[in-house]
């Protein structure tokens, strides 16, 4: 049986990295956009980063233009609008798509696991997948749903 911790992703600098390397930390894996109505989560994403992260917790963020075209920038692009705009720190990994026949396959794990109101398909950008320590993924969360809504279930993991 598959587990987070097979698979692998291209960081925004291009560089493979294993999920194995956050195996035992509490994860929160994102989709995001740069242009997106929900892109001001960012800031609220590395706030959690930034309190839960000394904890074993971390933020994984991958930038996806499927919906709307939203993230159309190049890696360098995204990266320098995360850091100018919103000081974000935690990884953040090479464009994906989370839909169709090119959907990466972390994302389509992710959503054999959870699936939404709807059914296993990602509606927007901003759907967050929580994930405890051993690596179970334990929720899906909605692109409204908050960063900080998710307080009370990351504590409950750490």
């Amino acid at each position: 049986m598959a587990s987070i911790y097979d698979f692998s992703a291209n960081t925004l600098a291009g560089k493979e990295l294993p999920l194995k390397q956050f195996e035992g930390q509490v994860l929160l894996i994102v989709n995001t956009a740069s242009a997106c109505g929900f892109t001001p989560q960012y800031k609220g994403l590395e706030a959690l980063q930034k309190t839960y992260g000394p904890r074993g917790f971390s933020v994984l963020g991958f930038p996806c233009n499927q919906f709307g075209g939203q993230e159309p920038g190049d890696a360098a692009q995204i990266e320098q609008f995360c850091e100018r705009n919103y000081g974000v720190t935690f990884p953040m990994f090479a464009k994906v798509d989370v839909n169709g026949g090119k959907a990466h396959p972390l994302f389509n794990y992710l959503k054999g696991e959870k699936t939404g109101l709807l059914g296993s398909a990602i509606k927007w950008n901003f759907t967050k997948f929580l994930v405890d320590r051993s690596g179970k993924v334990v929720a899906r969360h909605a692109p409204t749903a908050t960063p900080d809504s998710l307080t009370k279930e990351i504590e409950a993991l750490l």
